[in-house]
C-alpha cells in the first residue's frame, strides 16, 4: 500500500479487500497489507468483505487453501471488524451480485 492510502480512511464504513487467488506468490504481501488494514484505527468501526478473485482460472488456489496460508480464522478472531469473504470472478461476474447485496446490507446497518 502506498503511504498516502491512510489519509483516505476517514468516514470509511466499508472496506472490500480483493486477493488474488491465481498468484499464491503474492499472498504473504497481501496478508500483511490486510493486517495493516485491519489494525488502522480509523477503520475500527468498518466492515470487511475480502473478496477472492479470479477463481475463474484453471490455477486458481482454493478459498480454503488461502484461508489457511493466511491463517485467516486467526484474523478474523482477533479483528475487532466483521469481516466476510466471498469468491468472485470479476472477469465473468460471477459473485459480483453477492459484493452488491453486501455493500447494501451494510449501508443499511451503519444508517
Amino acid at each position: 500500500m502506498g503511504p498516502i492510502w491512510p489519509s483516505y480512511y476517514g468516514n470509511c464504513r466499508a472496506l472490500l479487500f480483493v486477493l488474488d487467488a491465481s498468484d499464491p506468490t503474492q499472498l504473504s504481501a497481501s496478508c500483511a497489507h490486510l493486517l495493516a488494514l485491519l489494525s488502522a484505527e480509523q477503520l475500527a468501526e468498518a466492515s470487511v468483505l475480502i473478496l477472492f478473485n479470479k477463481t475463474d482460472l484453471p490455477c486458481y488456489m482454493s478459498v480454503e487453501e488461502m484461508k489457511s496460508l493466511m491463517r485467516l480464522p486467526d484474523i478474523v478472531a482477533c479483528a475487532k471488524q466483521n469481516i466476510t469473504t466471498m469468491e468472485i470472478s470479476a472477469r465473468e461476474g460471477t459473485g459480483l451480485a453477492g459484493v452488491l447485496h453486501w455493500l447494501q446490507d451494510t449501508h443499511r446497518a451503519s444508517s
